[in-house]
C-alpha cells in the first residue's frame, strides 16, 4: 500500500475539454467531503466535479462520483486509477470545463482516467511498511557505535537529545530493531534496552526516509 505524501495535479485536454485532476491523502470520509465541496466552490464554472477516494488500512472504504457524467465513465476510472496503484486514504477530483463536443463513453472513460494517471505521477509515494518508534538511552561513548548501527541498518534518528547522557528517538522497520537490539545488548552486556516502544505502520518516501 502506498501513502500520499504531497498531492499532485494534473491536466489533460481532449477535443477543447479541459479535465484538471486534483490528488489527496485524507485521513477521514468528513475531510475528503469537505475538500470535494472546496474544489467545487474553487471550480464553480466547471460542469462536472468527479471523484473517487479510498480509506483504510485495506481500502475497505471506496466512494466514487460520476456527478452527472454517463454511469461509469467517470468515478470508476478514477477509482481504478487509485487502486490500481495501491494507493491508501487517497482522494482524487477530476474537474471537467465542458469544450462543447461529445466525447462518448469510451472518450470520456479514457479523458477521467489519463488525467487521474497525470495527477498520480505529480505525486510524491511512500511505501506503507511495519515498524516501531522508540527511544535509546546511551553513555556518550556509545554515540558513535549508535549513529554507525542506524546509517547501516536504515534507521532514522529523529532527534538526538545531549543531557548528562545521550537520547536517542528512532524510527525503524521490525527487522532494523531486531539488528539494533541485538548490537546494544552484546556491546552493554545486556544494559542498554529500547524504552517507550510503539509499533506503527510508516512509510518510507521516494528517497528512503521513513516517514510518520
Amino acid at each position: 500500500m502506498k501513502k500520499i505524501i504531497s498531492g499532485g495535479t494534473g491536466e489533460f485536454t481532449d477535443k477543447k475539454s479541459r479535465f484538471i485532476a486534483n490528488i489527496y491523502h485524507i485521513e477521514d470520509e468528513d475531510m475528503a467531503v469537505k475538500i470535494i465541496e472546496q474544489l467545487r466552490k474553487k471550480y464553480w464554472d466547471a460542469r462536472h466535479n468527479c471523484y473517487a477516494y479510498v480509506l483504510g488500512g485495506k481500502s475497505e472504504i471506496q466512494r466514487f462520483s460520476d456527478d452527472g457524467e454517463p454511469s461509469g465513465t467517470a468515478g470508476k476510472p478514477i477509482l481504478e486509477v487509485i487502486t490500481g496503484n495501491e494507493c491508501g486514504n487517497c482522494l482524487c477530483v477530476v474537474t471537467r470545463y465542458f469544450g462543447g463536443v461529445l466525447l462518448g463513453t469510451g472518450g470520456l472513460i479514457r479523458a477521467y482516467t489519463n488525467a487521474a494517471k497525470d495527477a498520480l505521477a505529480a505525486c510524491r509515494l511512500g511505501e506503507l511498511t511495519e515498524g516501531v518508534h522508540a527511544f535509546l538511552d546511551v553513555d556518550y561513548n556509545y554515540v558513535g557505535k549508535v549513529q554507525y548501527i542506524c546509517a547501516q541498518n536504515d534507521i532514522t534518528i529523529v532527534n538526538t537529545e545531549y543531557a548528562d547522557g545521550v537520547t536517542f528517538e528512532l524510527m525503524m522497520e521490525n527487522a532494523a530493531r531486531n539488528v539494533l537490539e541485538k548490537n546494544m545488548t552484546e556491546m552493554s552486556s545486556g544494559k542498554i534496552c529500547l524504552r517507550d516502544i510503539c509499533s506503527m505502520q510508516m512509510y518510507r518516501d521516494d528517497t528512503g526516509k521513513l516517514c510518520r
